[in-house]
């Protein structure tokens, strides 16, 4: 009997738990100070220093109300912001934000960095919601014109009462023409601009401008000689990036540079493709190499050839011309997937000097491995510059090493001063 009763106890006070902690959920009380409903009916305190201004560096079609909320503010009341073209109304419903709205210094944007009032909080409106003209309608929104005077009253509305301002706010968005806070990109695209070009100018009153030394790109007339010597074919291998791609672009210009040396040497030069918009480029820039050093005849349109445009239908089939025909020289240039394996240890087995370029972090391990050279990411893009020698390649490659060697040394101070609290550094350089 007194098992019966113990086990009685502790299901009614099961049941009251569970029964609670349900109201508490549905309420959405739980974990929180309950709110006494004479609180509730109480007007909510209006905040102070009301304010309401055009929001800067936009369109002209849009406002800002910031306030200094009420220490004493309760959690459920929510400020709303009404406009209207005449003082004396009507208003319409523009916006609100909750008790715990957004801080100025959450937004600087508008605010700037070093906000001066930082614990004030604000509302962005641009636009009004006007009735319907029929009751089954939706309300229109209508979006703020530049230049066009609004009137704004503002209020606290809690449960069961509400406060509002006295007196309307009038305020008038302006466009601007020019966005602060992207200022910064502005100062920075001038000065690397700047930069550039008196480097292009430095590089065509000195055409030997040191640049460093890229191995793979320094061993390319050495590939290119021993497939003359060996009377063997260079294939060039595409990567399976489109025209669109900046990859793509690079390795055409350094097919430029090296179907000049080959129609120099008078050696054999095979193209694979894998597409078809690559494939008309690579004919014409190969056909324009071969005019350029006077040998017209050393052009062969069988040479630059489409293969197939599926990843492992294009590996295979070169794999099978390089097991078949063992060229001298392999160069895989563009970007690769998992083919780029397939392609270098093909070219391992028949003992081709390969030279890759890609900018597929993901391959390149797989390359420094099989390759006897491998240019790295960039390197790629630098390529057709270190082989051709021209004033505005070169001026631009070494404009750019100077632009990184500025952001690594802006990174570096900019992490010292962070470390000693110190943040205006940082906030000028920030992508806003």
């Amino acid at each position: 009997m007194q098992r019966l009763t113990q086990f009685a106890c502790v299901a009614a006070l099961f049941w009251t738990g569970t029964a609670l902690a349900s109201d508490a959920v549905e309420t959405g009380t739980f974990g929180k100070t309950p709110v006494p409903d004479s609180v509730r009916a109480l007007p909510p305190p209006l905040p102070t220093l009301i304010r309401a201004a055009d929001v800067p560096s936009d369109n002209g079609k849009a406002v800002v109300v910031t306030w200094l909320p009420d220490s004493s503010t309760p959690s459920f009341v929510r400020y709303q912001v009404g406009v209207a073209t005449d003082p004396s109304g009507p208003y319409y419903f523009g916006g609100e934000a909750p008790a715990a709205g957004p801080l100025v210094k959450d937004d600087p944007k508008i605010f700037g960095w070093s906000p001066a009032d930082p614990d004030h909080q604000f509302l962005v409106v641009s636009s009004y919601m006007v009735p319907p003209a029929t009751p089954d309608g939706n309300p229109e929104r209508v979006e703020l014109q530049p230049d066009r005077t609004y009137y704004l009253r503002f209020a606290v509305v809690g449960d069961s009462a509400s406060a509002e301002l006295a007196a309307p706010m009038s305020v008038t968005p302006r466009q601007n023409w020019i966005k602060l806070h992207k200022l910064n990109n502005l100062v920075f695209g001038l000065f690397f601009g700047v930069v550039i070009l008196s480097f292009i100018e430095f590089a065509r009153r000195n055409p030997n401008m040191f640049i460093r030394k890229i191995a793979g790109l320094d061993a390319v007339e050495e590939a290119l000689g021993r497939a003359t010597e060996m009377g063997k074919p260079v294939y060039f291998v595409h990567g399976l990036n489109s025209m669109g791609e900046v990859s793509a672009i690079a390795s055409v210009n350094i097919l430029g540079r090296v179907a000049r040396r080959v129609a120099q040497f008078d050696t054999t030069l095979k193209v694979m493709n894998n597409d078809p918009i690559v494939l008309a480029v690579s004919q014409e820039v190969v056909r324009e190499a071969c005019i350029d050093v006077g040998r017209p005849d050393a052009y062969v349109p069988d040479n630059v050839m489409f293969v197939a445009d599926r990843q492992f239908s294009y590996a295979a089939a070169v794999d099978g011309m390089m097991m078949r025909e063992r060229p001298a020289t392999v160069m895989l240039m563009g970007y690769f997937y998992a083919e780029a394996l397939l392609f270098a240890e093909t070219g391992n087995v028949v003992g081709a000097i390969q030279i890759a370029a890609t900018d597929s972090y993901t391959q390149i391990p797989f390359f420094i491995t099989t390759c006897d050279y491998t240019l790295i990411g960039e390197e790629l893009y630098a390529a057709s510059a270190y082989l051709a020698r021209e004033p505005k390649l070169l001026g631009s490659l070494r404009g750019q090493d100077v632009g990184k060697a500025f952001l690594i040394a802006i990174l570096t101070i900019g992490t010292a001063l962070e470390l000693a609290g110190i943040h205006w550094l940082t906030h000028l350089v920030a992508p806003l």
